[in-house]
């Protein structure tokens, strides 16, 4: 993809790379993909130059119009008048942000002059309303992965080989916070019983320590009483969580088991992993002052007003 960009996005992919994840990258490079292959076709003096051998005396004469151009061909698509391919609101926000970190890196390191991203606005987002499971819906996730009562039949046939691997799954990312990705990257030699924490691989490579509570620490020491009796293939043999056929546990088989219990206890709400994520920040029930083993890296902060009128960060414990 990189060998059909002009010559200074390896320049930019490169100095980007310290401090971003590799599906950033990813998202970067299909954006200025399609951001070039717009101006190839709006601008004149580009439609003979293939694209790899422009010049960066042609980006500097990319203006705030011609990225206006773009974002609006993104939000209306005029050759596409059957609509099956707009761009959300959000998607278009990402893009603009591709272009704004493209021809920042370009100005920072001295190959442009002028940002054009600086004098645009912000492309505008409408705030949709955050789906997620209230305190009473985790516990009852929890005590329908217990019970698989409203599992199918067939569904049923499998819950007693997944029961505890499931609990000790959904258990933990309710009561940490952490992504799906993270998760299922977890091995046996993570997790700390003894501390109550795991250490997990956080995107862009940054390593650290996330701590869980007791009802957590319950369900994991009752699936590790199976698990470590499981024989995997070497190359998953440290492996946290498994699959039926005894291999690391995908992305793709965490949402499908996160679907599978949560649209028994709130069928009206679309309910992913990621959703569990806000399940943990959102619902605040406890409110006490930080400790040792309170999970910080996830842990959400609200400013609480005392006696002196003086304000301290508090932290927000989540049970369930």
């Amino acid at each position: 993809m990189l060998s059909a960009l002009p010559s200074c996005c390896t320049d930019f992919f490169r100095g980007i790379e310290p401090s971003t994840s590799s599906m950033t990258r990813l998202s970067y490079a299909y954006d200025l993909t399609m951001f070039f292959h717009f101006l190839k076709e709006i601008k004149e003096e580009w439609k003979e130059i293939p694209l790899e051998q422009l010049q960066t005396e042609a980006l500097s004469q990319i203006s705030v119009q011609d990225i206006e151009r773009y974002l609006e061909d993104l939000k209306y698509r005029p050759n596409d008048p059957e609509h099956k391919n707009m761009n959300r609101e959000q998607g278009i926000k990402r893009k603009f942000f591709s272009l704004k970190s493209f021809f920042g890196y370009l100005c920072r390191v001295g190959l442009l002059t002028a940002n054009p991203t600086l004098s645009m606005q912000m492309p505008r987002t409408h705030a949709k309303e955050i789906v997620r499971l209230n305190s009473e819906e985790m516990k009852e996730l929890l005590a329908e992965v217990d019970s698989g009562s409203g599992l199918s039949g067939r569904q049923k046939a499998f819950h007693e080989r997944t029961r505890l691997r499931d609990s000790a799954l959904l258990a933990l990312m309710l009561g940490t916070g952490i992504r799906v990705s993270e998760c299922v990257g977890l091995n046996l030699d993570d997790v700390d019983m003894k501390e109550s924490g795991i250490h997990i691989r956080r995107k862009g490579g940054k390593e650290t320590t996330v701590y869980f509570n007791a009802e957590v620490a319950r369900r994991l020491n009752e699936y590790l009483s199976v698990r470590t009796g499981i024989e995997t293939l070497p190359e998953h043999k440290n492996a946290l969580f498994l699959s039926l056929r005894n291999q690391r546990i995908t992305v793709r088989s965490v949402e499908y088991l996160v679907k599978k219990y949560a649209s028994i206890i709130a069928p009206k709400k679309k309910i992913t992993p990621h959703k569990l994520r806000s399940s943990y920040g959102l619902s605040l029930i406890h409110i006490s002052e930080p400790t040792r083993r309170t999970p910080i890296s996830y842990a959400v902060f609200c400013l609480k007003k005392k006696k002196n009128k003086h304000k301290h960060l508090t932290l927000i414990h989540i049970t369930y």
